[in-house]
């Protein structure tokens, strides 16, 4: 891990990092406030790449294994959603999707099975579509509890404060103590 290659691709409205790993890659994303959408301005998104092939049943077993629990499988709601008082990683079990983050002006993200995302508290996020099969697994760090906050005025009211004070995990929920997150989640880094 400590030979990462990575480079800066700069924009407007977002700065991505691609990690270049033997065993995934690793896509980051910033994203700053986006409407009612607040985002996490100092955390960035995490996507792992193909994690796992043909074997998407270990996801579970590898998230809760570095701390992510309080878990759930469904699929993501098609409506912008986020989380003021939990970050969350996502699973890709089965299936594909093209996913949209960071609110209404933010990244199409696509995802398949054996991808995960980290998403810092606060960010945005919806499903525009998906195969039929898709299926994704859910959990928070530490088992935090999560509210649901919608692209609303009203839900934007005291999240921005909420997210501020959501406790920073103790492992990356791919590669533990050691991996990408305890590197770029940490505010020296931005």
């Amino acid at each position: 891990m400590n030979d990462l290659n990575y480079g800066y691709v700069q924009s407007n409205r977002r700065k991505e990092v691609q990690l270049y790993m033997t065993k995934s890659d690793v896509t980051i994303f910033y994203f700053e406030k986006n409407g009612y959408i607040p985002n996490n301005p100092t955390l960035p998104v995490l996507h792992y790449k193909k994690v796992f092939q043909n074997n998407e049943d270990k996801i579970e077993t590898l998230i809760t294994s570095n701390n992510w629990k309080n878990t759930w499988i469904n699929g993501i709601y098609y409506f912008h959603h986020y989380h003021s008082n939990a970050h969350e990683v996502l699973g890709i079990l089965k299936g594909s999707g093209l996913l949209l983050i960071g609110g209404e002006s933010g990244t199409k993200v696509i995802v398949n099975s054996g991808d995960i995302l980290v998403l810092p508290a606060g960010t945005g996020h919806k499903k525009l579509s998906a195969s039929i099969d898709f299926q994704v697994i859910g959990a928070y760090p530490d088992g935090q509890e999560f509210n649901l906050k919608q692209n609303t005025k009203e839900d934007l009211e005291g999240a921005e404060e909420e997210i501020e004070k959501v406790a920073f995990p103790s492992k990356d929920p791919v590669y533990g103590e050691d991996g990408p997150l305890m590197k770029f989640w940490s505010k020296t880094n931005r």
